[in-house]
C-alpha cells in the first residue's frame, strides 16, 4: 500500500531511513537550509518557499500560491509511489498535512473528501492543514468546497510541539469505491 510521511524538518532524515522514501516535498521558508537526506534524490525533491500563513502582505513572509500548489500536485501526479512519498515543513503540523491532503487527491481524485480529512485526523491529532494550502488545493483539484469543509470539520489540532511525524496511507482501490 502506498502512503505519504509528513514529519517535522528536524526528523526527515529519520523518516526517509526508516520507510525508505525516495522522493521528498519541503515546505520551508525561503532562505532557510537544510540537508536533504542522502536517500532522496535531487531530482525528486521538491523545495517550495514559504511560510506557514493564511494571507499575503505579511512584510518578508511568503503566503501559500497557486504556483505552490501547481507543483505539489504536478509533484504527486509524478510520484511513481515505489516508496513512501515524505512531505516536510518546519513542524509537520500545518503546511505538510495540507500538501499531504492535496497530494493524495491528485492520484487519488475518486477518494471522497471527508473519508481522507477523518483519515488524516485519525493519523494525526495535531495536524492543523493550512487554511490557504487547502483552499487553494480545493479549487485547483476541482473539488468544489469538499475539501475546505471537510477540512473544518475536524477543527484545529492539538497542541504540538514538532515531533510527531505520522503516516497518511493513500486509498486502496476498494476503499475509493465507497
Amino acid at each position: 500500500m502506498s502512503y505519504i510521511v509528513v514529519a517535522p524538518l528536524s526528523r526527515i532524515a529519520e523518516m526517509a531511513v526508516r520507510h525508505k522514501a525516495r522522493e521528498m516535498i519541503s515546505l520551508i521558508a525561503e532562505g532557510q537550509d537544510f540537508h536533504r537526506p542522502a536517500v532522496i534524490a535531487k531530482e525528486r525533491h521538491l523545495k517550495l518557499g514559504m511560510n506557514d500563513i493564511s494571507f499575503a502582505g505579511t512584510g518578508n513572509l511568503v503566503a501559500p500560491q497557486e504556483a505552490h500548489v501547481r507543483e505539489i500536485i504536478d509533484f504527486a501526479r509524478s510520484w511513481d509511489r515505489a516508496s513512501p512519498l515524505l512531505i516536510h515543513c518546519w513542524m509537520g503540523v500545518s503546511r505538510s498535512p495540507a500538501a499531504a491532503l492535496i497530494a493524495s487527491l491528485a492520484v487519488a481524485p475518486e477518494e471522497a473528501d471527508d473519508l481522507l480529512v477523518r483519515r488524516l485526523r485519525a493519523a494525526s491529532p495535531y495536524a492543523t492543514p493550512n487554511a490557504r494550502l487547502v483552499e487553494i488545493g480545493d479549487d485547483l483539484l476541482g473539488r468544489g468546497g469538499a475539501l475546505v469543509r471537510a477540512v473544518k470539520t475536524i477543527g484545529r489540532g492539538a497542541d504540538a510541539d514538532g515531533n510527531a511525524p505520522f503516516t497518511l496511507p493513500l486509498p486502496a482501490e476498494a476503499d475509493i469505491a465507497r
